[in-house]
């Protein structure tokens, strides 16, 4: 295939973003020739920026019945992931959904087999974090044993500041019609991802959502979760929309050593005999072993992220480089998600895998007293956002 040729679903906030990049030819051997949305602002906005360079549709069904399109960027409010990717494949089209995969597992489950069914097929998510130095040199040093036996992770990310007007500026935005959720449907996703990427997934959850504590919102704008792993680890994962200045802080310790991502460094302490032995065979009472303080050498380009997982997505279209974001991995940051809003709703441990039909009937609980929204969908500067 000399190019793939994408249309993509969406061009809202992200949507336009995707849609810029385009617009420059930086995705080699891509080109966008559609842009789809069901709001007549939207695409009128993309006809005053670019001109007639795409073709302008109002609806998904067009989309799937055009034969040029090979591949389409989803960048859709979240519900409607899984039904437009799964129209898209049973259309033959190579799919790249935006984070979230979806808002309920069952729902995405259902995705993740039509994809099987069509291998020949790419099915990919943007979880750009994954390209991301810092998290890949840290998933190499976990991998490859140097920090021993997984033993605790903790994760403060408070620096998705958002204003009530950022909640204001769409109608489905933070309902439990619209979204789904909040923010752990809309910030959080690559975090949740870049948890199970690292250190796999919990065995059980306890958690504490607060709903709409500090905006005027339905869905949570403030959480903190413990998990519990299969091998006794034990993880704190602790977010919010309301506090200035947040702190983005990942530390990851294991027997051998401890990892920490922080002011956008990777630092890494090596613990000369792992803890077991020294534990073992140390006879001193006070003591502990050995620690160095090693430099890891960590590079850096200045190629955008959401970028870089739309080019290895053309890339493995066209000559089967490995997926970075595979879409079926999508559903396991999402079972994290989701089980933290149920472990809040039932006041108990959730057990993974979930219950999906228990979420899907307290989802529909919330979704029953969600609230229409009176105000005017604004698409919003995004520079420096993502």
């Amino acid at each position: 295939m000399d190019k793939v040729k994408f249309a993509i679903i969406g061009v809202g906030n992200i949507g336009s973003m995707h849609t810029e990049y385009f617009s420059k030819n930086l995705v080699e051997g891509a080109e966008l020739i559609a842009v789809c949305d069901t709001d007549p602002s939207k695409l009128q906005r993309v006809k005053d920026k670019y001109g007639d360079r795409f073709k302008l549709y109002d609806n998904d069904e067009a989309v799937m019945n055009d034969q040029n399109i090979d591949a389409v960027l989803i960048a859709t409010p979240h519900y409607s992931h899984p039904t437009l990717g799964i129209e898209a494949l049973n259309h033959g089209k190579h799919v790249l959904s935006e984070k979230p995969i979806g808002v309920y597992t069952k729902d995405v489950a259902e995705m993740n087999a039509v994809a099987a069914a069509h291998p020949e097929l790419t099915f990919g998510i943007d979880y750009n974090q994954r390209t991301n130095p810092l998290y890949r040199k840290m998933r190499e040093l976990i991998q490859s044993g140097e920090i021993g036996e997984f033993r605790r992770v903790n994760w403060i990310i408070t620096n998705w500041y958002r204003s009530q007007s950022y909640y204001d500026s769409g109608t489905w935005r933070a309902t439990w019609k619209g979204e789904g959720g909040g923010v752990l449907l809309n910030q959080d996703p690559h975090q949740l991802d870049l948890l199970q990427w690292l250190c796999g997934m919990p065995k059980r959850i306890m958690s504490f959502a607060y709903f709409g504590k500090r905006r005027n919102i339905e869905v949570e704008d403030e959480v903190t979760a413990y998990f519990e792993y299969p091998n006794g680890a034990t993880g704190v994962f602790v977010t919010s929309v309301s506090e200035t200045p947040g702190t983005n802080r990942l530390e990851i310790v294991g027997s051998a050593g401890k990892l920490v991502v922080e002011n956008n460094k990777l630092s890494f302490w090596k613990v000369r005999t792992d803890e077991r032995e020294f534990n073992k065979n140390y006879q001193g009472g006070f003591g502990e072993p050995e620690v160095w303080q090693v430099e890891i050498p960590v590079k850096f380009d200045d190629h955008d992220q959401h970028m870089k997982i739309t080019q290895n997505f053309t890339n493995h279209i066209r000559n089967g480089e490995k997926l970075l974001a595979p879409g079926i991995e999508g559903i396991n940051g999402l079972t994290i998600s989701n089980a933290i809003h149920l472990s809040t709703w039932e006041k108990r441990w959730v057990e993974l895998p979930i219950d999906a039909d228990l979420f899907l009937k307290d989802l529909n609980e919330h979704i029953t007293h969600s609230q229409d929204k009176k105000t005017k969908s604004v698409v919003l500067d995004t520079d420096a956002t993502y």
